[in-house]
C-alpha cells in the first residue's frame, strides 16, 4: 500500500503555521502528525502539499494508493475506517475530505483537482487540527496517546538522584542521553517525556502532560505547566503552560507563555509575557 497526505483548504487556515510545511509536518503532542501515521502504520508516506512545497515534500503515486487529510490525527477508530476502504471510495465527515483509495490515474486525477469517486460518510467525529487554536486545546490527549505509543515496551533511562519525583515513576520517560539535574517532576496530571540528549537544567518545576523533545533545552528555574511540548532543538525559560513550540525556536528568557502555538525558527525576547 503507497501513502499520500494531503492539503486541502485546510491549509491555508493554518497559515502561517503551513506556510513553509504541508499540515502533516505540525507537531501536536509529542509528535508530528506524519510520525503519529507512520508508527501506526508502519510506513512511509510522500506529499500531495503546494505547489511552492513540492521540491521539499514531493508526491509518491503508486499502483494502489491511501490518501489521507494531513490535518486528521491517527486513532484506533479513524485507522479501522480508513484501511476499510475498496478503491474507487472516498471518506467524508460532514463535508470534510478524511481519505480515498484510488489506483494510480485516479490518484494523479484527485490532487489535481477531480473528484467524483464514490464518497461514503463517516458516523463519528474524527480528531482534525482545523484551526490553530486545536494544536493546544488537543495537546493534552495526544502527549498521552503519544507517551504511550513511544514508550509501549520500552525501558526508561533512570533519572538521577538529584530529581525529586512526584507522581508514579511509570509516567516519566527518559531517552538515551538526556540529562535532567536538581528538578522537580509531577507525574499525577500527565506523563512526562524526555527526548534524546534533551537537558533539564537545575531548578526546573514540570507538571505534566509534558515533552521536550530532542536536542531541546529547559533553563534554569524554569516553570511547566502541563499540556506543554516544547519541540527539538528549542529552549525555554521563564513560566509556559498549555503552549506548543513547535521546533527550533527559543523561550529563553523570564516572561509567561500560555496557551499559544509558536511554529519554526521564532526567539521570544526577555520578559515576553502574552494575555490568555
Amino acid at each position: 500500500m503507497n501513502y499520500i497526505f494531503y492539503d486541502n483548504d485546510l491549509w491555508e487556515e493554518l497559515l502561517p503555521l503551513t506556510f513553509t510545511k504541508p499540515i502533516a509536518e505540525l507537531r501536536v503532542g509529542i509528535l508530528k502528525i506524519s510520525e503519529k501515521w507512520q508508527k501506526h502504520l508502519n510506513a512511509s508516506f510522500s506529499y500531495a502539499t503546494k505547489e511552492h512545497l513540492q521540491k521539499k515534500y514531493p508526491i509518491s503515486i503508486g499502483s494502489d494508493n491511501i490518501v489521507i487529510n494531513g490535518a486528521v490525527l491517527p486513532n484506533t477508530q479513524t485507522l479501522q475506517v480508513i484501511q476499510s476502504l475498496s478503491t474507487g471510495q472516498s471518506l467524508y465527515y460532514n463535508d470534510t475530505f478524511i481519505a480515498c483509495r484510488l489506483n494510480q490515474q485516479d490518484t494523479k486525477a484527485f490532487v489535481n483537482g477531480e473528484n467524483n469517486f464514490l464518497q461514503i460518510r463517516m458516523d463519528f467525529q474524527p480528531t482534525l487540527i482545523n484551526h490553530f487554536c486545536k494544536i493546544f486545546s488537543l495537546n493534552g490527549e495526544e502527549l498521552e496517546s503519544d507517551f504511550e505509543l513511544i514508550t509501549k515496551d520500552r525501558k526508561s533511562q533512570p533519572l538521577s538522584s538529584t530529581n525529586k519525583i512526584i507522581g508514579s515513576q511509570h509516567l516519566l520517560f527518559i531517552e538515551e542521553g538526556a540529562k535532567v539535574e536538581a528538578s522537580i517532576i509531577n507525574t499525577h496530571s500527565g506523563p512526562v517525556y524526555i527526548g534524546k540528549d534533551a537537558e533539564i537544567m537545575e531548578g526546573c518545576l514540570i507538571r505534566g502532560p509534558f515533552a521536550i523533545c530532542e536536542h531541546a533545552t529547559l533553563k534554569m528555574g524554569a516553570k511547566i505547566y502541563g499540556a506543554t511540548t516544547i519541540g527539538p532543538h528549542s529552549k525555554v525559560g521563564g513560566e509556559v503552560n498549555n503552549s506548543v513550540i513547535i521546533v527550533y525556536s527559543n523561550k529563553a528568557h523570564d516572561g509567561f507563555l500560555g496557551n499559544s502555538v509558536i511554529g519554526e525558527w521564532c526567539n521570544l525576547g526577555a520578559d515576553t509575557n502574552n494575555p490568555t
